[in-house]
């Protein structure tokens, strides 16, 4: 991946972050943060990931968000002068906390088996 892809991606995810904390007055969408932004190689698709606080809610964030895309972009093409286009934006919910907090349990549960059997 060229440099210039990552710091675009990076400046991305900071700009779309400034924009939900200060633009998008939005209460239902909570506690939100982008985890991660990958852009395309020829940089005309953002793929941006973002994780909610309340997981139970997280279809219902992703479904606003998804209707406040075009506000997002003409935003973000105000902030960034630089680029000859902005990216379409595609959000995705960002599981990757859900899946450490699993495989964290998984080992607490082989641990506690193990100090089990130790201790018989």
């Amino acid at each position: 991946m060229s440099v210039r892809i990552q710091k675009v991606e990076s400046l991305i995810k900071e700009e779309i972050s400034l924009i939900f904390l200060h633009k998008v007055q939005d209460k239902n969408l909570g506690l939100l943060t982008i985890t991660n932004v990958k852009l395309s190689p020829d940089l005309k698709i953002a793929k941006i990931y973002f994780s909610a606080f309340e997981k139970e809610k997280r279809e219902e964030i992703l479904n606003k968000i998804n209707e406040l895309k075009g506000f997002i972009r003409s935003e973000l093409a105000s902030k960034i002068r630089n680029l000859r286009f902005i990216p379409e934006l595609h959000f995705f919910i960002d599981d990757t906390f859900d899946y450490v907090e699993k495989i964290e349990s998984i080992f607490k549960k082989i641990h506690n088996d193990r100090q089990n059997d130790e201790d018989a």
